[in-house]
C-alpha cells in the first residue's frame, strides 16, 4: 500500500503461483472442467464469472494448468464464446450509462457542463 500523499502507486498484486502443475489434492480431470465449462457458458455467464465460480466452487485455481487452454479458447472451439469481448461490452455499457446519466442530469446554464463534450464519445 502506499501512503494518502504520494505521488507513487501502491504495490498491492496478486501473485500467481510458481508451479504450473495441477495439485496433488484437485481430484478434477481436464474433460470434468471442460463440461463445467460448457454448462456455465449455456447458462450465459461470462468468462470471468465462469473462472470465479469454478475457482470458488470446485477448488480450479487457473484453468490452464488443467486443461492446457484458457476458457475462452474453449468456448470459442465449441461456438460459445460471446461475440463482443468482454472488457468492450463493459466499455460500451459505461459509456451508455454515462450517456443516460447526462442527458437526465443536464446542466444548460453552466458553460462547463460535460454535457456537450460526451455526445461526442
Amino acid at each position: 500500500l502506499t501512503a494518502t500523499f504520494c505521488f507513487s502507486k501502491g504495490l498491492s498484486q496478486s501473485a500467481l503461483p510458481y508451479r504450473r502443475s495441477v495439485p496433488t489434492w484437485l481430484k478434477v480431470t481436464s474433460d470434468d472442467v471442460k463440461e463445467q465449462i460448457f454448462k456455465l457458458a449455456k447458462k450465459g455467464l461470462s468468462p470471468s464469472q465462469i473462472g470465479v465460480i469454478l475457482r470458488d466452487s470446485h477448488g480450479v485455481a487457473q484453468v490452464r494448468f488443467v486443461t492446457g487452454n484458457k476458457i475462452l479458447r474453449i468456448l470459442k472451439s465449441k461456438g460459445l464464446a460471446p461475440d463482443l469481448p468482454e472488457d468492450l461490452y463493459h466499455l460500451i455499457k459505461k459509456a451508455v450509462a454515462i450517456r443516460k446519466h447526462l442527458e437526465r442530469n443536464r446542466k444548460l446554464d453552466s458553460k462547463r457542463s460535460l454535457f456537450p463534450k460526451i455526445l461526442f464519445l
